[in-house]
């Protein structure tokens, strides 16, 4: 039988400290408007799961789904913009 004592050192040589990384806090920012839009298109969804949506409830959901879709057309712009511009914007 083998031992893998030896091979243990290069799988836990750089421990993982559970902290995201300054790319990814930036890619976080970058994408919270969208990730709040689609929060409270969930919201207003949930809201109407156990009853028959009301006019106002249909008119929440829809509001709720233009901004979701308005919040996701600019983070693409915005993607498209700085392809574009070669990052440097």
């Amino acid at each position: 039988m083998k031992s893998i004592a030896a091979l243990q050192a290069v799988v836990t040589a750089n421990p993982f400290d559970g902290e995201p990384s300054d790319a990814e806090l930036d890619a976080i920012d970058r994408e919270l408007p969208v990730i709040l839009a689609d929060v409270a298109l969930l919201d207003a969804q949930i809201m109407t799961i156990d009853r028959t949506p009301t006019e106002l409830d249909e008119q929440r959901i829809r509001r709720a789904r233009r901004r979701a879709l308005a919040a996701r057309r600019d983070l693409a712009n915005r993607a498209a913009t700085l392809a574009l511009s070669g990052g440097a914007a």
